[in-house]
């Protein structure tokens, strides 16, 4: 079983529409897939748009695990820190910082877990992205924050000094599935500069049409890594 793991721009995607809807029970709460053909797909913030900080990653996860996933292909959003990472650009993020604290499963226990990305599969996403035109770069640091509120210009100029993108989920959800020992990769849509990266001034109706732009090119994407790589 493989998992697409996707953001608020993928609620009008329509490769999902026919897949069969499954609610699942965890200690941490339900949280209501999709699931077709050994695929499954899971919304981040549910079907009621639950803002980032509220985001309930132990459920979400916990869900992929009862489900037996083994692979997990996430799709975020993020803010540019680099003026050579455009807008429309897609991001496949080798690494991550947190500056907020990050959930955990082992919250009474003396676990460790060292994290890392899932290079296999970053450089499969790499060749499908290369192969349908997408303007792709493999690899960078993806800096995450709290939320929902988009940083100010000191905090991204403070974090573009060791990051390349900056969101508000990524690094939560990535490290409860490497708690799970599920390979995990993330393939980020790059929806606007950061809060004074450039000059022109950061505008919200700017970051939400872009981010609808990028859901035909997840599309596409989403499509072929199914029709050629199986259940």
């Amino acid at each position: 079983m493989k998992a697409f793991v996707a953001g608020t721009s993928m609620l009008s995607a329509s490769v999902f529409n026919r897949w069969e809807r499954i609610a699942v029970q965890t200690p941490y709460g339900e949280v209501l897939l999709r699931t077709k053909s050994g695929y499954v797909y899971l919304q981040r913030h549910g079907s009621q748009k639950v803002p980032p900080h509220n985001i309930n990653h132990l459920a979400n996860v916990s869900a992929l695990k009862s489900l037996k996933v083994r692979k997990v292909i996430a799709i975020n959003s993020v803010g540019s820190l680099r003026v050579e990472i455009k807008p429309g650009a897609f991001v496949i993020p080798d690494d991550f910082f947190a500056l907020c604290k990050t959930p955990t499963f082992f919250q009474d226990e003396m676990q460790f877990m060292v994290p890392r990305m899932d290079q296999s599969l970053a450089k499969l996403l790499y060749r499908v992205c290369r192969r349908l035109n997408m303007d792709v770069t493999l690899g960078g640091v993806y800096v995450q924050t709290t939320g929902p509120r988009l940083e100010t210009r000191a905090e991204i100029n403070f974090f573009k000094g060791f990051g390349d993108i900056v969101g508000m989920t990524l690094a939560s959800e990535a490290t409860l599935c490497m708690e799970q020992r599920i390979p995990y990769v993330s393939i980020c849509s790059v929806d606007n500069y950061g809060n004074g990266i450039t000059t022109k001034p950061l505008s919200i109706p700017e970051v939400t049409r872009n981010a609808k732009k990028s859901t035909q090119a997840f599309e596409r994407l989403i499509r072929v890594l199914i029709q050629e790589n199986g259940p």
